[in-house]
């Protein structure tokens, strides 16, 4: 098999929401996969975006913004630049490469983030959030989701502000193609970034598509989306770091299953 396609033939679900896939799926044709994009997680504005407004207007009070994910880059942005310039003073964290990707690719140089473990107990673990007794905080984030970050910040001494930028929902996506194509045995691989989204596709798969998830692969980022209740209906689950080169190791032992 060619070393320049080294996912040949691997049919892969990215269920990542619409808007973040796209580029991800030229990646995976360009590594010889053949992508099926099925959003399993729908990324969507505040019903009410007063309160975040009325935060942000406050953000040069704080000392560090923390990002969980890419979709928190993109909307706090958005909704930090109504409120104006970003002040200078305010550092910037990310959980995960691509958060942190994201950010860089928004213009700041300088981000704090985990080199080799992508979740909030890295985080934690970085030596810049070690001394935080005193500092204010905030988190952009989606409605809802874990408190660990907040809770291990105020433990710490910190002040810890939410800014809520969306909302996660489980989309309208018709699992028919999908469901073909897997009667086709095209699909061997099923990759999903959070519980959530685990748990929204195999919802949204139906009985149908659960019958087939014995025979497939899950490819995820953490161990806690390993032990998910619904990562065991799966034949396997595989491990992989961020972005296509991850994706690329990750499977490296499923190259010679494709069809």
């Amino acid at each position: 098999m060619s070393t320049s396609r080294p996912l040949q033939g691997l049919g892969i679900v990215i269920t990542r929401p619409l808007g973040t896939a796209d580029t991800f799926a030229v990646e995976l044709a360009a590594a010889g996969a053949k992508p099926f994009l099925f959003p399993a997680l729908a990324i969507e504005d505040l019903e009410d975006p007063a309160p975040l407004q009325a935060l942000l207007a406050k953000l040069g009070h704080h000392d560090l913004a923390i990002f969980v994910s890419a979709n928190a880059v993109e909307k706090g942005l958005q909704a930090a630049r109504k409120a104006g310039e970003w002040p200078r003073h305010v550092r910037v964290a990310a959980i995960g490469e691509l958060t942190a990707v994201a950010l860089r690719n928004s213009g700041f140089a300088q981000v704090i983030s985990p080199t080799e473990r992508f979740d909030s107990d890295a985080l934690l673990e970085h030596p810049e959030l070690q001394a935080v007794e005193g500092r204010n905080i905030i988190i952009f984030r989606g409605v809802g989701g874990r408190e660990r970050l907040k809770e291990g910040l105020e433990a710490r001494g910190a002040r810890v502000a939410y800014a809520e930028c969306y909302r996660r929902s489980r989309p309208q996506t018709d699992p028919a193609p999908l469901l073909a194509a897997w009667d086709r045995n095209e699909i061997q691989v099923v990759g999903v970034l959070s519980g959530e989204t685990l748990e929204n596709f195999v919802a949204m798969i139906g009985a149908a598509g659960r019958a087939k998830l014995s025979a497939t692969a899950l490819v995820v980022p953490h161990e806690a989306i390993a032990r998910h209740p619904d990562a065991l209906r799966f034949g396997r689950v595989v491990l992989s770091s961020p972005g296509i080169a991850g994706i690329t190791a990750a499977l490296s032992t499923l190259r010679g299953q494709a069809a």
